[in-house]
């Protein structure tokens, strides 16, 4: 076989061609006897290649049948490619229709979806080529009917399977209702032209079996079944996108049909099948938008543009996008003027006019003004009646009246679709939901444009059906009178021209030839009188119920007119801005239009500044009033520009700027920061530039200012879209603080600091400081970065970082994981700052155990500065305490009055208050200090810190103090000393303390030197109470008190003089001797010490008399 060569010459040849033959019937039988499916596909695939490509026409009435038996075949690929040769079977020789058009029938019934489908895919082209092969027939014959009449079945057949259970066999039957729809409709010059396209035109109106009428019905009945289609609640995505693409299709080509387009896809975008996933509803929408950028780039489609431009709006394009589809200037003036053109001398027969009149009702009036009228359709008609009627009142009712009926939880499917309102409010989007609701009601037969329509529908089928009983009236009875018939016929099937054309030779009134021109400036005037009465005729407008309209022509004329015009209008607003800021919104709304391209600036009118020029100098304006007019109090100014940030649809630079100037000042910032944290939340697009003009203020130098914006920056932190930023920019911040000079940015007008400084100071050390401490306690991780920062600045530095520090550290707590992780880890450099922050924890509460447990392990560890146990002092054991005794008392001495503070409770404010150690065991382990440790003048100066605490060392303290440090032995150095400050503060103790220096003669107290002369002291001071222990001592020790104190001999002397002769015989004779100064005594310290006998008559009660407070203290004694 040379299949190569199929097109050779040589096939001419009859012995060729018998060889040809006898190929083919090789191939067919050895695809017969075959049991393997590839092998039959093959075989029958040559054959098809050769009958199709060969110059013998023979070769397809030859082989038509074999080929045809393989149909029942059981193998599904070898049936379609029966259903393939049908089709190029029919488009090479469209005479044998009669005999496939059963097959095609029988096929379509197949069991398999597969062949089905391929049956679809091959109706179209193959009922194309019989309306062709029926057209371009002379004569009709009864094979020619039945043949037509049967595929009027098969075509309903697969017009019913678009409810077929396949999602594949649906999706190809809306293409063949696409393929349908285009072939029997009119074409027009201003749809897309296509290659070889038959359409009802090509049809002769003498074709009785396919009537011209009857067809273009049949096409608006499956078109309308599209459309049905189209709008099922229950349309997978797959038919939904692929009946979309079928409806822009016929719009683009059919343009007479695209208003119903429009409005079907304007009825989509609301009506969402439910049935629809996430991802599928973005994909509908991504392929809705995509159609209708298509519809938009078509000069047809001008009549709709606002409706197209809208949706799209709906769909998140954007205004580039929109723009870029947009028809050239240039195409849609050629567009115009070939409508003019058509409009007068239209060459369309009467009959298709007509039928255009009748079925085309789906382009509103346009607004451009040419002359050809548009019959409007029911949706139009309804849309008109809705918005006349949707005002902002009836629209509340309207929510109000639904809202009992609303979901409390919002359903996915709504979320997926919903798309935020770009243009609340506005003129346009009133229509567009006039629109929306008319289609929908339109859809359920309600409204007054369905009624009108059935009205005139019936009126114009009556109409027909007269005119076709008038011309069967005509049917002639000659050939003469067929001619003339013919020739009548052709007159009567004009289009309706020749009246149209009589009705545009009619002179048109114009205004310009009949009057004169007024001068310009009478222009002016008459028309600035016109627009203030519009102005003030605001009741009226409400009265009446037009105040939406008045609204729109102010708005309008003030964009668009004079500048006289708009300066009316502004000073209108200003007198009474409060009540007209809507007028005001409203204008911005439509100067944002004309500066976006949503709205045209008429031809007529010529600009005097750009558009977006116009929208900056009247939205600055009106903010500009609302800031300082006189007038408005507080909170309605706060209203006011609530409104204007919030609602306007674009912020300027230029407004930016007066918010930024409202936030600097003193009295005005708590108004404009809290819009500005508002418009954060608001106003994504801009969310970054107005965060950034927020954060500035949290370091300004005036504490109003700077308070306001803090609490706005931490309301905000707790949006996570937001919180790393902030983060970023307290740590930006604080980075600054290792620089060797301060930046330029923290100085200038808005920081509230115009002049920079070259070092420094206090107030800018804070101002990179404010933010980040403010945020410490919701985010205590920033403290390590607060550290970090710490280690590598200077002196000055650290000591502001310090006083700045409690606050947050207060809020962060005890019970911190991030502060126990910095005491725990303690960087190098940073243990200034770890101890500040451990004593600001633990200044009014005790330490937790973790806490404890940390600091002891960094202490023992780390860091050897026994300060870093200060703070947890109360939460250590008693040894440990006792082992940092020395440690701590050689500190500053306010230090180490804070160290007495936590473990006395002096200062504590909770009654929850322990210490690991007692008052009287602190004094006593002071005491026992080894003096290599520790110098003892430290320890004095430790010892009065305790003694100035009189609210703890009390009388019964110092007692127990006292008797216990007696046990000590040796005894401790500062014992006397302990004794005489008693004895000062509390006078009462006389007797306790003559007691202990009894016991101190027994414990022969002068062999420790600085013991023995703190109780020469004590006696001394003591005295003539202190007379009856020095009776009691050894001569030698008698009299080295005498050495050490002359002045007491006399007195003792007198003393013992008042003693009864019995009672001093009980006195040592030395002793006596030595006070009456007959004997020298030798000192022995070695001499064993000897107690006097113990005479009743020798001691001495001392009475404890109350102090005479008129009787100044002896030097030293502190009187109570």
């Amino acid at each position: 076989m040379a299949r190569d060569n199929i097109n050779s010459p040589y096939y001419e040849d009859n012995g060729e061609g018998a060889a040809t033959y006898n190929k083919i019937v090789e191939w067919l039988n050895e695809a017969a006897l075959s049991t393997e499916s590839s092998v039959k596909v093959d075989n029958l695939r040559k054959v098809q290649e050769i009958i199709f490509n060969s110059a013998q026409s023979s070769l397809l009435d030859n082989f038509l049948h074999e080929v045809l038996v393989f149909q029942t075949d059981r193998n599904a690929d070898v049936r379609k490619l029966i259903i393939g040769f049908i089709e190029e079977a029919c488009k090479k020789d469209p005479d044998i229709l009669p005999k496939v058009v059963m097959n095609i029938n029988l096929l379509l019934q197949d069991n398999s979806a597969q062949v089905q489908k391929r049956v679809i895919q091959a109706a179209g082209p193959i009922y194309k080529v019989a309306l062709k092969w029926l057209a371009k027939a002379k004569s009709i014959t009864e094979e020619m009917e039945a043949a037509w009449k049967l595929f009027g079945q098969i075509k309903q057949q697969i017009i019913n399977m678009i409810d077929n259970d396949n999602d594949g066999i649906r999706t190809l039957a809306v293409k063949f209702l696409e393929f349908i729809v285009l072939l029997q409709t009119y074409p027009e010059v201003d749809g897309l032209p296509r290659e070889s396209d038959f359409s009802l035109e090509d049809i002769p109106f003498t074709l009785k079996i396919a009537r011209r009428r009857k067809l273009e019905e049949e096409a608006q009945e499956l078109f309308q079944l599209l459309i049905k289609f189209h709008g099922s609640p229950h349309i997978s995505s797959v038919n939904l996108m692929t009946c979309m693409g079928s409806l822009v299709l016929i719009a683009k080509l059919r343009p007479q049909l695209m208003g119903k387009v429009v409005t079907a896809l304007e009825s989509l975008h609301i009506n969402l099948p439910p049935t629809l996933s996430k991802s599928q509803v973005s994909s509908v929408r991504k392929h809705l938008k995509l159609q209708l950028l298509n519809l938009l780039k078509l000069p047809t489609s001008i009549d709709f543009h606002n409706n197209i431009t809208t949706l799209l709006t709906d769909l998140g394009a954007t205004y580039q996008e929109v723009l870029k589809a947009y028809p050239k200037a240039d195409d849609i003036r050629k567009y115009k003027q070939k409508r003019s053109q058509e409009t007068s001398h239209s060459d369309v027969p009467m009959k298709k006019m007509k039928m255009d009149q009748e079925f085309d009702d789906n382009e509103p009036e346009t607004e451009y003004g040419e002359n050809k009228r548009k019959s409007e359709n029911a949706v139009d008609i309804t849309e008109k009646f809705i918005a006349e009627r949707l005002t902002a009142e009836f629209a509340t009712q309207l929510v109000m009246l639904s809202m009992a009926k609303l979901p409390e939880i919002m359903p996915p499917h709504f979320s997926s679709t919903y798309t935020p309102i770009a243009a609340a409010g506005t003129k346009g989007q009133i229509r567009h939901v006039a629109r929306l609701m008319a289609t929908q009601l339109t859809a359920i037969n309600l409204g007054p444009g369905v009624k009108l329509a059935k009205k005139t529908i019936k009126a114009v089928i009556e109409d027909d059906d007269e005119e076709m009983q008038y011309t069967k009236t005509l049917v002639p009875s000659t050939t003469g009178d067929v001619k003339k018939v013919e020739e009548k016929g052709k007159t009567t099937l004009v289009p309706a021209g020749s009246k149209q054309n009589k009705l545009s030779r009619l002179k048109t009134l114009k205004l310009q030839e009949i009057t004169k021109p007024l001068k310009e400036e009478v222009k002016n005037s008459l028309m600035v009188s016109a627009f203030e009465k519009i102005l003030e005729a605001d009741k009226a407008a409400v009265d009446g119920g037009v105040s939406a309209t008045r609204t729109k022509i102010i708005t309008f004329m003030a964009s668009t007119f004079s500048p006289q015009l708009r300066a009316a209008t502004l000073n209108y607003i200003k007198a009474d801005i409060k009540s007209r800021i809507d007028l005001g919104i409203s204008w911005l709304y439509e100067e944002y239009s004309f500066m976006q391209g949503f709205n045209r600036f008429p031809f007529c009118l010529k600009q005097d500044k750009k558009p977006d020029e116009n929208y900056n100098n009247l939205l600055h304006t009106i903010i500009n009033e609302v800031m300082f007019e006189a007038k408005l109090d507080l909170r309605d100014r706060e209203v006011l520009l609530n409104r204007l940030y919030l609602e306007v649809p674009l912020i300027t630079d230029d407004a930016m700027d007066l918010l930024k100037d409202m936030c600097c000042d003193e009295v005005k910032a708590p108004l404009g920061l809290k819009l500005l944290e508002d418009l954060i939340v608001k106003r994504p697009p801009r969310q970054m530039n107005l965060l950034n003009a927020l954060l500035v203020h949290t370091s300004h130098e005036n504490l109003i200012i700077r308070s306001e914006a803090l609490t706005r920056v931490v309301s905000l932190y707790n949006r996570k879209d937001l919180s790393n930023i902030i983060e970023e920019y307290s740590v930006f911040y604080l980075g600054f603080l290792k620089l060797p000079l301060p930046p330029d940015v923290l100085f200038g007008n808005d920081r509230g600091r115009p002049e920079k400084t070259d070092a420094w100071t206090e107030e800018t050390i804070k101002a990179c400081l404010y933010l980040l401490m403010a945020l410490l306690p919701i985010n205590e991780k920033m403290i390590h970065e607060l550290a970090r920062v710490y280690v590598a600045t200077a002196a000055d530095v650290k000591r502001t970082i310090i006083r700045l520090l409690e606050q947050p550290v207060r809020g962060m707590g005890m019970n911190s994981p991030e502060l126990l992780l910095l005491v725990e880890q303690c960087p190098k450099g940073a243990e200034t700052l770890v101890t500040r922050v451990i004593h600001v924890l633990t200044d009014k509460v005790p330490p937790s155990a973790e806490l404890v447990e940390r600091v002891r392990d960094l202490y023992r560890s780390r860091v050897s500065d026994v300060r870093f146990l200060i703070p947890v002092l109360n939460g250590l054991k008693k040894e440990e305490v006792i082992d940092a005794l020395p440690k701590l008392i050689k500190l500053n001495p306010i230090v180490v009055k804070e160290v007495f503070n936590r473990l006395l409770g002096t200062h504590s404010e909770t009654t929850e208050f322990t210490s690991p150690i007692t008052p009287a065991e602190l004094l006593i382990a002071l005491h026992t200090i080894d003096p290599s440790k520790c110098e003892l003048k430290i320890v004095i100066k430790a010892t009065s810190l305790c003694f100035a605490e009189r609210q703890v060392y009390t009388q019964e303290t110092l007692a127990v103090v006292l008797q216990q440090l007696m046990e000590i032995n040796p005894l401790p150095t500062l014992l006397m000393r302990t004794v005489i400050q008693s004895l000062t503060i509390y006078p009462r103790l006389i007797g306790f303390v003559m007691n202990i220096l009894q016991r101190l003669i027994l414990k022969q107290v002068w062999k420790q030197k600085k013991v023995w002369e703190g109780f020469i002291k004590c006696c001394q001071r003591t005295k003539p109470q202190s007379f009856q222990v020095l009776l009691q001592l050894p001569a030698p020790q008698l009299a080295e008190v005498f050495k050490e104190c002359p002045d007491i001999r006399n007195p003792l002397l007198d003393h013992v003089m008042t003693f009864t002769e019995h009672q001093r015989k009980h006195i040592q004779k030395n002793v006596m001797d030595l006070l009456l100064g007959n004997q020298t005594v030798i000192i022995d310290d070695d001499s064993e010490y000897v107690p006097p006998p113990s005479v009743p008559e020798l001691i001495v009660d001392i009475k404890k008399e109350p102090v005479d407070p008129s009787e100044p203290p002896p030097p030293g004694i502190i009187s109570d």
